[in-house]
């Protein structure tokens, strides 16, 4: 006997389809938004599902925003935002159970956010919202107006969207999870904007030397301004760092500060760095490349070694300062930029100029606000704070509990000539750091080259005797300042007898009262 077939029925066949479309649609897109899109156009055009939307809720913020829509302008779906529990949308989140309207005109629940549906037919229209759920979490809603039919079953599209809802809830997990990736990024990016002005903040500067003080001074009077500005001095003086100070106390300061070491570069590929290229502007261009002034682009570019900037690229750079604009290589379209340019360099301008290696034109425009930084040999007071800054600095990092300078370590840091400036600074203090293994920086954990003639300008230490000799008095002194001039505490501190060491105080002419703190015995 042959098996009776069952006859679908008209509805159930446009439902068969329709989840077909659907399916097909989210297992071949790569696009997750477009794909909820298309699944919105299906529902419109197969079951005449009018005004689809689907939203996302965010669990951090406690809001509902439309993120896809179908028959719903731009303006419609930047309005259609809920607060938990607020509206429809705001009460099936809140539950986790899908809402019937018959007719929106007779339900205060409806709030018709998006104001899309005209007033002639809003008496025709009824609305369902049923929730995307993951497990138990309401990730969002889909909703959908219908219009009054004899043929429609309002609970039948419950059903139906209901599986829907279930067959797109992956997608719209992706998509939340995509969405508080990117707040996270965006609140940590905002965080590191913050630190970074608090870290170049004015009054962070280190410049107790009036030299310096100077140039603090005309750093405030620039950084509010788009004047082009250049640094002049000595590697190592700390140009990059002033270059940062002008950017992060200026209008710009959240907008991007970009490097450009002019030296780093081969003249071969700094031009397509600096300004782009276009796909096939030469071998190896398999794409279009935004170029460094372009990600500048309401921000700073630094440009450090501005004298070994080729010529060919001086005059590029003169027409961007000029016109505000520049040419990707291989294009003949002009790129508008808005960015400030601050440039440094060690080199004489002026006698390159005369030489013809540095354009005169381009001289004068970068030359519009000038700063000299002094090297660190003509600013002998802002050694010590620079030492002590490094020393905090490099302890945190890498874990050690070291709290001062000995004086014998302070007198071979003032002494010396500093060639290198601030940078040699900063390694010779790092090279400490990692060397000591107790709580003060003595001479013997500096580097040799400071205490040789040649560099420090002091006497040479030929024999052992004398080198026996300066380090004992370094131990005495130190243990006398921190026994504050105590001659039986610091005895104590240096695992010697009160009598060996008066009779070393004695030779070595240290007055212990030199160290005794005023008032305090």
């Amino acid at each position: 006997m042959e098996a009776k077939r069952e006859i679908l029925k008209p509805r159930e066949v446009e439902e068969l389809a329709c989840l077909y479309e659907i399916a097909k649609t989210l297992s071949s897109s790569l696009n997750m938004r477009q794909a909820l899109e298309e699944i919105l156009a299906i529902l419109a055009d197969k079951l005449d599902m009018r005004r689809g939307t689907i939203t996302i809720f965010n669990p951090r913020t406690q809001e509902i925003q439309i993120e896809v829509a179908h028959g719903l302008t731009a303006e419609a779906r930047k309005r259609g935002r809920y607060r938990l529990g607020e509206g429809i949308t705001g009460q099936v989140v809140a539950t986790g159970q899908p809402i019937i309207v018959p007719a929106i005109t007779n339900d205060p629940r409806f709030l018709n956010k998006t104001r899309s549906r005209k007033p002639s037919e809003k008496d025709k229209i009824s609305f369902i919202c049923v929730p995307i759920k993951s497990g138990a979490k309401v990730l969002g809603t889909l909703s959908v107006d219908r219009i009054f039919s004899d043929h429609v079953s309002l609970e039948e599209d419950v059903r139906f969207l209901t599986i829907i809802s279930g067959l797109i809830a992956q997608t719209v997990a992706n998509i939340q999870a995509i969405q508080e990736e990117k707040e996270r990024l965006l609140e940590e990016n905002r965080k590191l904007k913050r630190e970074l002005q608090g870290k170049y903040s004015l009054e962070n500067f280190i410049a107790l030397s009036s030299r310096m003080q100077e140039v603090l001074e005309m750093i405030e009077r620039v950084a509010p301004s788009s004047a082009t500005v250049l640094l002049r001095g000595e590697s190592g003086t700390g140009k990059s760092l002033i270059a940062k100070l002008i950017h992060f106390n200026s209008p710009r300061a959240n907008g991007p500060f970009i490097t450009v070491a002019c030296t780093a570069l081969p003249e071969n590929l700094i031009e397509s760095e600096l300004f782009g290229y276009e796909r096939g502007a030469f071998t190896g261009a398999v794409s279009r490349k935004r170029g460094l002034f372009e990600e500048a682009n309401e921000g700073t570019i630094f440009l450090d070694e501005i004298g070994d900037l080729p010529l060919p690229l001086q005059a590029k750079l003169l027409h961007v300062i000029q016109e505000k604009e520049f040419y990707r290589v291989g294009s003949t379209r002009p790129i508008k930029v808005d960015v400030r340019i601050i440039t440094a360099t060690n080199r004489n301008l002026e006698e390159l100029v005369e030489k013809g290696l540095f354009r005169e034109d381009l001289y004068y425009r970068l030359n519009v606000f000038p700063i000299y930084v002094p090297p660190l040999r003509e600013r002998s007071t802002d050694i010590i704070p620079l030492a002590e800054f490094f020393l905090e600095k490099y302890s945190c990092e890498y874990g050690k509990e070291i709290k001062r300078l000995s004086s014998p370590a302070i007198d071979l840091l003032v002494q010396y000539h500093w060639p290198g400036n601030v940078r040699e600074l900063e390694n010779v203090i790092e090279r400490a750091v990692l060397v000591c293994d107790e709580e003060v920086i003595r001479s013997y954990h500096l580097p040799q080259s400071l205490q040789t003639a040649e560099s420090s300008n002091t006497y040479a230490q030929k024999s052992l005797a004398q080198a026996v000799k300066n380090l004992e008095m370094e131990l005495i002194i130190e243990a006398l300042k921190e026994a504050r001039g105590n001659q039986s505490k610091a005895a104590k501190m240096l695992d010697t007898s009160l009598r060996i060491l008066n009779y070393k105080i004695k030779k070595y002419g240290i007055n212990p009262k030199a160290f005794r703190v005023p008032g305090k015995s």
